[in-house]
C-alpha cells in the first residue's frame, strides 16, 4: 500500500510539475516590467498610489483637457489618430494606459471600477487638472469613462462613448476561468497566447492595418498581463450596464455616442442599451466601420467630436 501512495504521490507530482512547465512555455509573459523595460518607452510616468501609470500629454497647456481611455486590452497607442487630429484643433489631449496594459503597472488586486477610478483621479489630480475634462471611452473605456462619470460628475464636461461595452461578460466566461489557479493556468495557456491575432477583428478591413499585430506583441512579454485581463472580465461580470448608463444620464452631462455600423466586436444593437438609458444622448453611427470607427472613418469621426466639443464649450455637470 506505502508503495502505491508513493507511485501515486510521484505520478501527482511529475503531473504538477508538466502543468507548470507547459503553462510556463506556453505564457508569452517572459519578462517583468520595471524601469529597465521602460527606459525606452515613449511618453511619461507617474507613480499613483496603485502603481506607475504611463501616460502622454500634447497639444497647448492652455487648451481645454480631453482625455482618451482606451479599451479592454489594446493600450493608449488605439488613440494615436484621434490625438493628432484634436491637438491640431487646439485641445490639450491626455492619454494613458489603464494598469495591466500597455507600459503600465500589474498590480496584483482586483481590477474594477474604483480601480479605473482611483487610476484615471489621481493621475488628474497629479497633473493639476482642476476643471472638469471632456472624457471619451473606447469599447471598455466606456465602462472606464462611464463608471467616472456617474462617480465625478462635477470632474466631467462631457462624455464621449465610441463603441462602448453595453453588456456583462457573466454569460460568457466559462466557470473554469473562475476558479482558483485552474482557471488563471487554462486563461495563460489557452486565451493569452492568441490575443495578438485576434486583434485584426475589430477592424472592417484588418489589411489595411498590418502592423497592429506585432504592435499588440510588446506589451504581452511582461507578466501580469494576461491576469489583469482576466480579472478584469471576472470583475465585469457583476456590471448591471443598463444602471450604469441611467447613472450617467442622471448626471446631466452631455453625452456622444459614436458606433461602428459594422462592429463585430460589439454590435452596433448594443446601443439601445446605451440609447434607452440616456435619452438625450447624440447617437452617430459611422458607416464602413468596425469596432474602431475613429481610426477606420478618421475623418467623419474627427468631424463630430469637434462638433459635439464646440456644441458644449461651457457644459458643465449640475
Amino acid at each position: 500500500m506505502r508503495r502505491v501512495f508513493r507511485a501515486f504521490v510521484g505520478a501527482l507530482v511529475l503531473l504538477v510539475v508538466g502543468l507548470w512547465g507547459y503553462g510556463r512555455w506556453r505564457s508569452p509573459e517572459k519578462a517583468t516590467l520595471d524601469d529597465a523595460a521602460r527606459a525606452g518607452a515613449p511618453g511619461q510616468f507617474v507613480a499613483l498610489s496603485p502603481g506607475i501609470t504611463h501616460y502622454d500629454i500634447a497639444g497647448p497647456d492652455s487648451g481645454r483637457t480631453v482625455v482618451l481611455v482606451h479599451g479592454f486590452s489594446v493600450p493608449s497607442y488605439i488613440w494615436d489618430s484621434t490625438a493628432v487630429g484634436l491637438t491640431a484643433a487646439g485641445y490639450r489631449v491626455i492619454r494613458y494606459d489603464t494598469y495591466g496594459r500597455g507600459w503600465s503597472d500589474r498590480p496584483d488586486t482586483k481590477y474594477d471600477g474604483a480601480l479605473t477610478d482611483r487610476q484615471l483621479g489621481e493621475l488628474l489630480d497629479s497633473l493639476g487638472v482642476q476643471g472638469p475634462v471632456d472624457l471619451m471611452g473606447l469599447s471598455y473605456g466606456g465602462f472606464v469613462t462611464a463608471h467616472f462619470t456617474a462617480g465625478h460628475p462635477e470632474r466631467v464636461r462631457t462624455l464621449t462613448l465610441v463603441d462602448p461595452v453595453a453588456r456583462s461578460e457573466k454569460s460568457s466566461v466559462p466557470t473554469m476561468l473562475t476558479l482558483p489557479l485552474i482557471g488563471h493556468w487554462l486563461w495563460q495557456t489557452t486565451v493569452v497566447p492568441g490575443m495578438a491575432d485576434r486583434q485584426l477583428s475589430d477592424f472592417l478591413h484588418p489589411e489595411l492595418h498590418p502592423t497592429w499585430v506585432e504592435q499588440y506583441r510588446t506589451q504581452m512579454r511582461y507578466r501580469g498581463f494576461g491576469r489583469a485581463l482576466l480579472r478584469t472580465i471576472v470583475a465585469d461580470t457583476a456590471t448591471d450596464y443598463p444602471a450604469l448608463y441611467s447613472a450617467v444620464g442622471q448626471t446631466g452631462v452631455p453625452v456622444l455616442l459614436l458606433w461602428g455600423r459594422q462592429d463585430r466586436t460589439v454590435p452596433i444593437a448594443f446601443s439601445t442599451v446605451v440609447r434607452d438609458a440616456i435619452p438625450a444622448l447624440r447617437y452617430e453611427p459611422i458607416d464602413s466601420a468596425g469596432h474602431l470607427p475613429h481610426m477606420e472613418q478618421a475623418s467623419t469621426v474627427r468631424a463630430i467630436m469637434l462638433d459635439f466639443l464646440a456644441t458644449h464649450a461651457d457644459s458643465t455637470a449640475p
